[in-house]
């Protein structure tokens, strides 16, 4: 994690401290209307299961922003399941986005971005003009940030949804140990186990597309779910989850490998003791009413003490994609998943400035008998500096080599597209800056090419937007039919024997390479 500015720490630590203030605050903002919708003439009007709303029309787009999706998870529903949202009279302003869900760790939203417990909302985007009678393709995104922060708000899908006649979802869930502790007591309340509140959301979310997208012109029998990062492991989850099947179609997975090793809902519960106990929960008998009472900024402030992320073994989700997959009762759908050319570029920053003899210390120090073969395969001649070599072996060690051993694995089974993105001069995010190195190319990279993105740290230039209408195409032609390609972009076939790879490039020359696992040494890896 990067060092934070004087004052981002301290906007980050005010809004945790004082989340009270803000509850509602997306709710209320939008919250009734006069019936007559307090729109402006045009703004399209759709029935939703809890009311009709009223969103905005761009000229290019449509828009309904700061949908309920489940009720407020405050008092007796924080760590319990997502329950129904409340219905309402009249027509409901879905003209202004809800705060982000409670932040963890705190670089995952701007400064000024409002944050609360009541936080379980999202926003719709589609073609401006759509008939009453459209089945458009349906997209639902499940944003990164470690399970600990990040929001749906700051992915814009208009741009994605007029370019190629989408509905674009994107949604908030509860994160940190909000979204994802155990413990034995709340696991006694909680109808499948503890530990997966953020899951339930996301679940509770594609219930909401099922129910409601064909009144805002979706098809709720072609529906795609991605996500990116933490995002892209809840695509995972959802592929191994029982209660997800039929709810999705397709599957896009950003920066993450579906059989990576998931934690167990027993070592969840384990350390949720210590949790519940460093908040000042010490006493079984009262652990739930204790924990749904807890200062919010009590919470952020002892989460080290929990075991994040997802749990396997209850009954919301017995299985991890990996056991899923081994016995066959994934829900196998076409997948379309890849990696950032260089991902840790983003993730370790905290190794800035790292020395040649550090670096080598370093590859001692992690690989062992192994260091020589990587100090070889990884020589400091072929890189800018000893922080570019280092990201890049735990990039190719930790990133790209595990996703294209799970995309061998998956392929023998279902339709799998791969790609690499690779735009030596993208955007990082906001405030993630290294003095005197490159971190373009890395983690969470080609997020701004996909979404009306305001996290990023700069606009696209004229290259990098040819960039992004082709990688938007290519994922709208993958919600319409599983297969990405579309007319006039250069043919993406699938992964197969030939071991395929869409490598996207900036200016839109983009091309597919079979040398994926050479040129990151995944025999070394892999091996």
């Amino acid at each position: 994690m990067r060092a934070l500015s004087k004052r981002r720490l301290a906007t980050w630590v005010a809004a945790v401290a004082a989340p009270v203030l803000l509850l509602g605050a997306g709710a209320g903002a939008v919250a009734q209307a006069d019936g007559k919708g307090g729109g402006r003439g045009g703004d399209p009007v759709v029935q939703s299961t809890s009311g009709s709303v009223r969103g905005v029309a761009t000229g290019q787009f449509d828009q309904f922003l700061g949908l309920p999706y489940a009720a407020p998870p405050v008092r007796d529903l924080r760590f319990a399941p997502p329950a129904a949202p409340q219905s309402w009279r009249g027509v409901r302003a879905a003209d202004e986005q809800s705060p982000a869900c409670i932040q963890f760790e705190p670089t995952g939203i701007r400064e000024e971005q409002a944050v609360s417990e009541d936080c379980l909302y999202l926003d719709v985007y589609r073609p401006s003009k759509v008939s009453k009678k459209a089945k458009l393709p349906v997209m639902l995104w499940f944003h990164g940030g470690g399970h600990t922060q990040g929001t749906g708000v700051i992915y814009g899908g208009g741009t994605m949804a007029a370019k190629t006649d989408t509905i674009v979802v994107s949604i908030n869930y509860r994160l940190g140990a909000l979204g994802f502790l155990a413990h034995p007591e709340l696991s006694k309340v909680t109808p499948g186990g503890s530990g997966n509140y953020g899951r339930m959301d996301q679940l509770a979310s594609m219930k909401w597309v099922r129910d409601n997208i064909a009144n805002f012109g979706g098809d709720r029998n072609n529906v795609t779910i991605y996500g990116q990062s933490a995002g892209g492991q809840g695509v995972c989850d959802m592929l191994a989850m029982p209660a997800a099947k039929g709810l999705f179609h397709k599957a896009i997975v950003q920066s993450q490998q579906c059989l990576a090793t998931r934690n167990t809902l027993a070592a969840g519960e384990e350390r949720g003791v210590g949790f519940a106990e460093s908040v000042g929960c010490t006493d079984a008998a009262t652990a739930v009413t204790c924990l749904r009472k807890a200062f919010p900024g009590t919470l952020v402030a002892n989460q080290k003490n929990y075991l994040g992320n997802s749990k396997v073994g209850g009954e919301f989700l017995p299985k991890s994609f990996a056991q899923a997959f081994a016995d066959g009762t994934w829900n196998k759908v076409p997948l379309l998943t890849g990696t950032t050319r260089s991902e840790n570029r983003l993730t370790e920053t905290a190794l800035a400035g790292i020395t040649a003899q550090g670096y080598v210390d370093t590859i001692k120090r992690e690989y062992g008998d192994k260091a020589e073969q990587v100090l070889a395969a990884y020589p400091l001649s072929k890189f800018n500096s000893p922080w570019d070599a280092i990201t890049q072996v735990h990039t190719d060690a930790g990133r790209a080599c595990q996703t294209e051993q799970a995309v061998r694995t998956i392929s023998t089974k279902a339709p799998v597209y791969r790609y690499e993105f690779n735009d030596p001069t993208s955007p990082t995010l906001y405030g993630f800056r290294v003095p005197g190195e490159d971190v373009s190319n890395g983690h969470s990279g080609e997020l701004a090419y996909l979404f009306d993105f305001t996290l990023g740290e700069r606009p696209l230039t004229a290259q990098q937007e040819k960039l992004s209408d082709q990688m938007m195409r290519y994922w709208g032609a993958f919600a319409h039919k599983g297969n990405p390609n579309f007319r006039g972009a250069p043919t993406w076939p699938v992964y197969g024997d030939a071991e395929n790879v869409m490598q996207l490039r900036t200016a839109g020359a983009s091309k597919v390479i079979n040398t994926f696992a050479a040129e990151h040494n995944c025999g070394l890896w892999l091996s």
